[in-house]
């Protein structure tokens, strides 16, 4: 009915009594009702609701673990929910619960047969998180439970590396003693990833296959990941293998900028030896220096960077590769034993016999000649200035005798090119050091008396002559 309708029949409706109003509205109601029913059923059929929104159980079991939801932990384990889900940082429960320090859930996941030895895309174990945050209890339940002691993360971190606390330290490194484990076996731990990544690369080598092939996903190469990990080998022998130093991933990125972003000194210096520009841009514009906050490798990009800015003046704009013979020595003692035999043909790619060691005199070109001009010049100089015969000057010798050590002993560059660098400064302290002048000039004229200064030519057959009589013995 109608408001119309009401109002007119509200006069009718006073004069009933309350019985007959309420019989009155029942039926009233039940009229409703049926003209409602027979509305809809001429209706169209309604559209399918959207369906709610349900988790998966690996989710599920993620989300009760990070509320420390233990009844919840419990009963999606007993339905039979992996205890080993993870998330797209491949965080597990176990990681979660070692994090948050839940030791009750732990316990709970490891009943249910949780890997404990489990890792996250940052190659995280439980142990690594539980020693880094210094929860003693969980540590000591997670190595009751066998955890590995050894694993090592994507930093090259083992789990007392970044252990803080003195107890939990102890507790640790009390459980690697009382399982055996050496230096020796910690060192060939560390070394595993590197050599397996080697070996993969040796493999694609002999298979004929592409070295500098590219990742999918942001065009990254072999050589940008071993620069950033710091693989010194596998970077030498991909180097070795003509990959060239140059490559850009998606970025724009080369491998020198890896290197300089993860801290790889010795990296850049290996990159920057086969020809990979120091001063190079990525797509933002960066430049391997700006790329590090670390000082050491500042200090060794700067260092390179006004190497090549003297050798781009010219011949007389640097010393000669000083800073690449030094480069080379420090690799060997880096690398190398002092016993260790040179490359042989069973292994033509091992990365230390793949980088040429060169002595300071093969990379600058510098000659015997070239050597005994700049001492007779020196010496004029002086001679000049402080009117004593410096033929004899021991520093002079020192210099000439580590030009002939170059032909004998490469090894030798090193300490002959700081005396090469600082020669300068020591003839001026013994300028200002020496006695007055008028005793000199009367001792300059006895020395020269008895000493009569060779020729370059005289010297220079006598330094053939000393050099040969060298080899044969």
């Amino acid at each position: 009915m109608d408001h119309h309708a009401l109002v007119e029949e509200l006069p009718e409706i006073e004069k009933l009594t309350p019985q007959e109003r309420i019989a009155l509205a029942r039926e009233r109601r039940a009229e409703q009702l049926r003209q409602n029913a027979a509305r809809e059923a001429q209706l169209p059929m309604p559209a399918q609701r959207r369906p709610r929104l349900r988790f998966t159980p690996d989710v599920a079991l993620l989300e009760a673990t990070v509320r420390g939801d233990t009844q919840e932990v419990e009963r999606l384990l007993m339905e039979g929910v992996n205890a080993d889900s993870h998330n797209e940082d491949g965080l597990t429960p176990l990681h979660q619960c070692a994090i948050d320090n839940n030791e009750r859930i732990v316990r709970l996941l490891l009943r249910y047969g949780a890997c404990v030895n489990a890792k996250d895309t940052e190659l995280w174990t439980p142990l690594h998180a539980a020693a880094c945050c210094a929860y003693i209890d969980i540590v000591r339940l997670l190595i009751a439970h066998n955890a590995d002691l050894l694993a090592v993360n994507a930093d090259g971190n083992m789990p007392y590396d970044i252990c803080d606390d003195e107890q939990t330290l102890d507790l640790i490194e009390s459980e690697m003693a009382a399982r055996g484990i050496t230096q020796e076996m910690i060192d060939e731990r560390r070394q595993q990833p590197e050599r397996e990544m080697l070996n993969d690369m040796k493999i694609l080598h002999q298979r004929g296959l592409p070295l500098d092939q590219r990742n999918s996903i942001d065009k990254s190469t072999f050589l940008h990941i071993a620069a950033a990990n710091g693989y010194y080998d596998v970077a030498a022998f991909l180097l070795r293998c003509n990959v060239s130093p140059a490559l850009r991933d998606i970025d724009l990125w080369q491998p020198i900028h890896a290197a300089a972003s993860w801290n790889q000194p010795d990296l850049i210096e290996l990159l920057c030896e086969y020809g990979a520009d120091i001063n190079a841009k990525t797509g933002a514009g960066e430049s391997p220096l700006e790329l590090t906050e670390d000082e050491p490798t500042q200090q060794v990009i700067r260092t390179i960077a006004q190497t090549e800015a003297r050798r781009r003046r010219g011949p007389g704009g640097g010393y000669f590769g000083v800073r690449d013979s030094r480069r080379q020595s420090r690799k060997r003692k880096k690398f190398e034993s002092p016993q260790q035999p040179p490359s042989t043909l069973e292994n033509p790619f091992s990365a230390r016999g793949a980088i040429r060691r060169q002595s300071l005199r093969d990379r600058s070109g510098m000659s015997l000649a070239r050597l005994e001009a700049q001492r007779e010049g020196s010496d004029l100089i002086r001679s000049y200035n402080s009117k004593e015969d410096l033929s004899s000057n021991p520093a002079d010798d020192s210099l000439t005798a580590g030009s002939s050590s170059y032909l004998h002993n490469p090894t030798a560059a090193t300490s002959a090119s700081s005396s090469a660098l600082h020669g300068g400064n020591q003839h001026q302290q013994q300028r200002r050091e020496s006695p007055p002048k008028r005793a000199l000039m009367a001792r300059s004229a006895s020395h020269q008396k008895q000493k009569q200064q060779m020729s370059p030519d005289e010297w220079l057959k006598k330094l053939e002559a000393d050099s040969a009589v060298d080899s044969l013995t």
